[in-house]
């Protein structure tokens, strides 16, 4: 390993990562190392961290590499693996653009949640195509001290539980998971998000993100949250022939999303590289051990 690693620092709606270039998949970014890099007071801080390689170098996504040339190895702040992420992906975009790897248009970015599509425009914002939500049957609560609401259970690559509250505030301080119910329907954990109504077509939430913490934006949250919020609604796109579009403010900024009569759900938004440097492997081992 040398003694330095280029790192850049981005967001997306102020979901800020780490990213760490690694073409070739050589860089060991065991989970310690991640959580000391995204520790916002001894590393660099972040809600996660995406690690850029190309999808022909790492065994996990080497099945996708006819299909996209970069996949997006990414973790949560606290070292775990995840499948997705929503604001992540535009942010892979952009980093990929300034480097030179790719242009404005359209590329695809394999992911542990399948291949995306990607649109890079020419006005700044990326347009992230996310798949499909899958609703999975069965009934969940989401309990906040002494308060409680049924959630909608939405699975964008990764797992959430929706609530519509009264009050954003009644989502508590977030430091903690909410409790959900019943557990056996996110075995592994799950995202929650508090949503309130903002007017026709417009909400606003607020997010719990899985080994994260309360984050200032979560995209697939955004989508899960529109794809509940359509169904409350009564607009379902692949029954009415019409796309549902939302905007969803969070804490961060604004998404717009939209679901296709084909199902196929469509993110818009910001995403900005604000810094690079490099890492020191001596202070990254020694934090590492800690």
């Amino acid at each position: 390993m040398s003694t330095r690693i280029a790192f850049l620092k981005g967001h997306g709606t102020e979901n800020d990562f780490v990213i760490v270039p690694d073409p070739e998949n050589a860089i060991d970014l065991p989970p310690a190392a991640v959580a000391a890099l995204c520790d916002r007071r001894a590393g660099i801080g972040g809600d996660g961290l995406l690690h850029v390689v190309r999808s022909a170098a790492h065994p996990e996504a080497e099945g996708m590499a006819a299909e996209a040339e970069w996949f997006m190895d990414y973790r949560n702040g606290d070292g775990s693996v995840a499948e997705m992420c929503g604001n992540g992906v535009r942010v892979f975009a952009r980093y990929l653009q300034r480097a030179g790897h790719v242009t404005e248009g359209d590329l695809a970015v394999a992911t542990r949640g399948g291949v995306k599509t990607v649109h890079i425009a020419k006005d700044g914002d990326v347009t992230v195509g996310m798949g499909r939500a899958l609703l999975p049957e069965g009934d969940v609560t989401v309990r906040v001290g002494e308060r409680s609401w049924p959630a909608r259970n939405v699975n964008m690559g990764n797992p959430h539980a929706v609530a519509f509250v009264d009050d954003l505030s009644h989502a508590g301080d977030l430091l903690s998971p909410p409790p959900v119910s019943p557990a056996a329907a996110y075995p592994d954990g799950v995202n929650v998000e508090f949503v309130v109504d903002r007017g026709p077509g417009h909400v606003a939430l607020r997010v719990h993100e899985r080994g994260s913490g309360e984050t200032r934006s979560c995209g697939t949250g955004a989508c899960a949250v529109a794809v509940a919020a359509a169904r409350r609604d009564g607009a379902d796109p692949t029954a009415t022939g019409a796309p549902a579009t939302y905007t969803v403010d969070v804490p961060g900024g604004t998404l717009v999303i939209t679901e296709r009569p084909d199902g196929e759900i469509e993110m818009t938004g910001p995403a900005v590289i604000v810094a690079e440097g490099e890492i020191d492997t001596d202070w990254l081992e020694t934090a590492t051990s800690a």
